[in-house]
């Protein structure tokens, strides 16, 4: 894939995939809800399983974090699944998550890189 295929603002070199089970998702509020997470900016797809009622996201995650994410979600009365698996994956999400977006504001330098004011012949 290229970043022409996703939606702008979505590179695909920081675009990470999320699944989390949620609690409190009912009628009511999960449209509001999935609504409210795709208007934000880096989001490229977000969907809802009532089957396993667990929530897909992919997103840049140099633009947004699942802490964001999150927000949103207890905003509109529901919340992430309070198991060990789900937390496990969570903090490393939000690990990874920052990591993406550390390395992609980082400005690389290079050690063979001619000092400033010399001359090479």
């Amino acid at each position: 894939m290229s970043d022409f295929e996703h939606r702008p603002g979505v590179k695909e070199a920081t675009l990470v995939v999320r699944n989390l089970r949620l609690t409190g998702v009912d009628n009511q509020n999960l449209e509001a809800l999935l609504t409210e997470i795709d208007k934000l900016f880096g989001i490229d797809e977000v969907i809802y399983n009532d089957k396993s009622g667990s929530i897909y996201l992919a997103y840049d995650a140099s633009h947004i974090n699942l802490e964001g994410i999150e927000e949103v979600i207890r905003v509109h009365g529901a919340s992430i699944h309070n198991d060990f698996w789900t937390h496990v994956k969570e903090s490393y999400y939000q690990f990874v998550d920052q990591n993406i977006k550390d390395n992609a504001n980082h400005q690389p330098h290079s050690c063979h890189k001619p000092p400033p004011g010399s001359k090479i012949r």
